[in-house]
């Protein structure tokens, strides 16, 4: 007998086709038939006028910790995530050397959920994944940025043995599941990284056929020469390329969407598999210390300490230049400390912006922003084309976060699908769905038909959306009426059921 039928709703299959109207039948944690007529069923949930799709799969989340904090978390589920891939921007919480957990304690406190970073190898921080229970699906990516710190500290020249320290760790961490290597390449450390080193890493990836997602070098002045490293990067390696959170950064950069597209699709035409994600915001988030030069953060949380209580340091590190200079201080909202919620130019007042600046980071390295970056025009640009698929780059359910932790999903449905028609209902949903599941090799996931995994997201069009605000992020969106998680009904009419029924996935 069939499990569960969702009776007489609009139904996608993930890969962009024409909706229909029908039935869709789980057994066990299997879609099992999608039609009419498929028989009697242990409960039936009638889904008349809703649209029922694909479980959505998130390509650049930073909830790495979230299975591990003591209540389950529902906030994706209530998005329709059912998989989030973590590990993104260099920032794995594995492999942790005892040094490396110490410093990563202070590089990492933004998106840590309060969960104490210890030292750790890839395999254990999957099975205490595991072993805690995910609310939702997590699958893993070894960061760039971790493997660095692990074998090389925080200095910026690779002592004698490091490079192969670095690529034991990752093969090590490719064994035990991870499903792809990222990197991020304007934070510490491994924005010290030249092109060859990250080449080399990604060829470790490439024995195991796995993707290279990363945070570009830049994303403002310099995006395009950023797009060709990572493509020179994937096609010297030969793996997969996921270009994270495209977007167009600063001021005198806005209106350019184009130019990174034109790069993308040539890279496809060149034979390099590139696909991109991005969230529908405006502004980006971070830890604060990523507005001043990367040189700034080099030596490690002492060293940036010692160069900040400097004056001519200071001085210095101004002239150099950075992501500072392509923002305004009004435009940066701090997430964390004790001005949360206060922006930069709130916390100046008449004074110097650089030194309130450098005294916040002074006072707490591991202080959080919300920093508007992007203009609208550039981020439907980028959001309309087939080559970009939606993610949220959330950060922790604690405090003062991002909207996007939130709402990232029903945003995109609502507001841009629903009321600006940015992309049709198909469209929306691959975007959601297959565009990442085919990108990071999850098998059986991504799409709605027979044999899939019965991952599923239920929602009303018509009230899909979040109106949460950088001002009140945490507001639970409206419009997701059902999330089945591997043939578990997890929000049940709106209401989450408690459970973690989440798995730890690995490459196929």
């Amino acid at each position: 007998m069939i499990d569960l039928l969702l009776r007489g709703g609009t139904v996608h299959d993930g890969l962009g086709s024409p909706a229909v109207t029908a039935d869709v039948a789980v057994t066990g944690d299997t879609v099992t038939a999608v039609g009419t007529d498929l028989g009697p069923a242990r409960r039936t949930v009638d889904v008349t006028g809703l649209l029922v799709t694909p479980g959505f799969l998130d390509p650049h989340a930073h909830s790495d910790m979230v299975p591990l904090m003591a209540d389950p978390q529902p906030f994706k589920l209530r998005q329709g995530v059912t998989t989030e891939i973590v590990g993104n921007c260099g920032y794995s919480f594995a492999p942790l050397s005892a040094d490396a957990a110490r410093e990563a304690s202070v590089l990492f406190a933004d998106i840590s959920a309060g969960v104490p970073v210890r030292a750790r190898t890839f395999a254990e921080y999957l099975v205490a994944v595991a072993d805690a229970g995910p609310t939702n699906h997590v699958a893993a990516l070894v960061g760039h940025n971790t493997l660095r710190l692990t074998a090389n500290g925080m200095v910026r020249n690779l002592r004698p043995g490091a490079a192969g320290h670095m690529a034991r760790l990752a093969a090590e961490a490719f064994e035990a599941g991870a499903i792809g290597l990222s990197s991020g390449l304007i934070y510490p450390p491994g924005c010290y990284a030249d092109t060859a080193e990250l080449t080399a890493l990604a060829r470790v990836a490439h024995r195991w056929n796995l993707p290279y997602a990363t945070h570009l070098r830049n994303e403002d002045n310099e995006l395009l020469a950023a797009v060709d490293e990572a493509v020179t990067i994937a096609r010297d390696a030969r793996v997969r390329l996921q270009v994270s959170h495209c977007k167009i950064a600063g001021r005198p950069n806005h209106g350019t969407a184009g130019a990174l597209l034109d790069r993308l699709r040539a890279a496809r035409a060149a034979g390099v598999d590139v696909r991109g994600d991005l969230y529908p915001y405006r502004a980006g988030g971070t830890f604060l210390g990523a507005l001043l030069p990367a040189a700034a953060h080099e030596g490690g949380t002492g060293a940036l300490r010692s160069r900040l209580l400097d004056p001519a340091t200071r001085a210095a590190l101004r002239a150099a230049g950075g992501l500072f200079d392509l923002t305004e201080p009004g435009d940066v909202l701090l997430t964390g400390g004790p001005h949360t919620g206060r922006t930069l130019a709130d916390v100046t007042g008449t004074g110097d912006a650089w030194e309130t600046l450098c005294d916040l980071v002074l006072a707490d390295p591991g202080t959080g922003m919300v920093v508007t970056l992007m203009a609208e025009r550039d981020v439907r640009a980028l959001m309309a084309d087939p080559l970009v698929a939606i993610g949220s780059d959330n950060g922790v359910p604690v405090g003062l976060q991002h909207p996007r932790t939130w709402g990232c999903f029903p945003r995109f449905l609502g507001t841009y699908v629903r009321d600006l028609g940015v992309v049709d209902w198909p469209e929306a949903v691959r975007k959601c769905t297959s565009a990442t599941a085919d990108q990071f090799g999850l098998v059986g996931r991504g799409f709605l038909g027979p044999g899939a995994v019965a991952d599923l997201a239920v929602f009303d069009p018509d009230a899909i959306g979040h109106g949460g605000s950088y001002a009140q992020p945490d507001v639970t969106p409206g419009g997701m009426r059902f999330v089945v998680l591997a043939g578990h009904v997890v929000i049940d009419d709106g209401t989450f059921t408690a459970e973690r029924r989440g798995r730890v996935l690995r490459p196929a």
